[in-house]
């Protein structure tokens, strides 16, 4: 009897370590995903302080990424964005909205993180 419950033990055992690893991986796809919008966020708005071409194929698809990932709450297009805005203005404004939402996706992820991981 001592010995079933033993085997028991050892069958358990076995699975977790499979289901530890499947949660680390789920754990790091979210990380990563989390990284890389916040990185998308980061380097959207050095595009705009630095003046970058926006016909530029490159820079026209990180800012398209960029709107994306905001998901609305952070966007660009908020507040001064209008089109009468001075330049300094509209720079400020991405500056910190995009920089407010990468700060966001960081900590999300790094919750998320912290959570799915056992």
């Amino acid at each position: 009897m001592a010995d079933e419950k033993t085997d028991e033990k050892h069958a358990k055992e076995r699975m977790a370590i499979p289901l530890d690893d499947i949660r680390n991986r789920i754990a790091q796809v979210v990380w990563f995903v989390c990284v890389a919008a916040a990185l998308l966020l980061a380097v959207g708005a050095l595009c705009i302080a630095l003046k970058a071409n926006q016909n530029n194929s490159l820079v026209e698809f990180v800012l398209d990424w960029a709107d994306r990932v905001d998901l609305g709450v952070f966007s660009r297009v908020n507040g001064v964005w209008e089109a009468d805005a001075g330049k300094n203005e509209a720079i400020k404004n991405a500056l910190v909205n995009w920089g407010l939402g990468a700060i966001v996706w960081l900590v999300i992820g790094r919750f998320a993180d912290r959570v799915i991981r056992p």
